[in-house]
């Protein structure tokens, strides 16, 4: 079983924002594999069903994203995962609009969000994870860049990442994630899949 959180804000007011790529990526899989992420339990919508033929729980922490920890600890605890059976998926400032990449563990670097989720593991960093870019903020304070809404141009950029992470997650549950890794970690500046880290 594979638990696939996707971490963003609770609310209408936050639907369109750069902070939100996770619950998008989320929408997307639940769309495709209908998989209804309807039950609030553990303090997120969650939805069960199959991907590529493996049981999922598809989960999206309504604790707002600071606290995510709260939720992720929760399903970790009560399903008793090991922590290659928990994915999560997060945006990322540190890389273009539009890109991905996977990576089998690894810390929180400044992302709130995953700073609550190692918090709340105590500090078990061994989970897979897709980062999601949504670029720099170009100036702007980070809190304003991550929560504002996008425009046109930039939103079809954003989609492009929201689209290839919910193949990413496919390939993954189908191929593993050493092929997963070697498909989707192009470097931007390079016409070739990047080593696996």
């Amino acid at each position: 079983m594979y638990v696939i959180v996707g971490l963003g804000n609770p609310g209408r007011q936050y639907e369109n924002t750069r902070h939100n790529m996770g619950f998008r990526v989320l929408d997307i899989l639940s769309e495709k594999e209908g998989i209804p992420l309807t039950r609030l339990k553990h303090r997120a919508l969650i939805g069960e069903g199959r991907i590529a033929g493996e049981k999922v729980i598809l989960a999206k922490p309504q604790t707002f994203m600071n606290n995510s920890g709260e939720s992720i600890g929760e399903i970790v605890r009560y399903y008793d995962l090991a922590p290659e059976e928990l994915l999560v998926i997060y945006d990322d400032m540190d890389m273009p609009a539009g890109t991905i990449r996977i990576r089998k563990k690894g810390g929180a670097g400044s992302h709130n969000g995953m700073k609550s989720i190692l918090s709340h593991l105590q500090g078990e960093q061994g989970f897979p994870r897709i980062r999601v870019g949504i670029g720099a903020s170009r100036g702007e304070d980070w809190k304003d860049f991550v929560l504002n809404k996008v425009g046109k141009e930039e939103g079809k950029l954003l989609q492009t990442g929201i689209e290839t992470a919910a193949d990413a997650v496919m390939s993954i549950l189908s191929e593993g994630i050493d092929r997963a890794m070697n498909r989707y970690n192009v470097r931007p500046d390079r016409d070739r899949p990047s080593d696996l880290d």
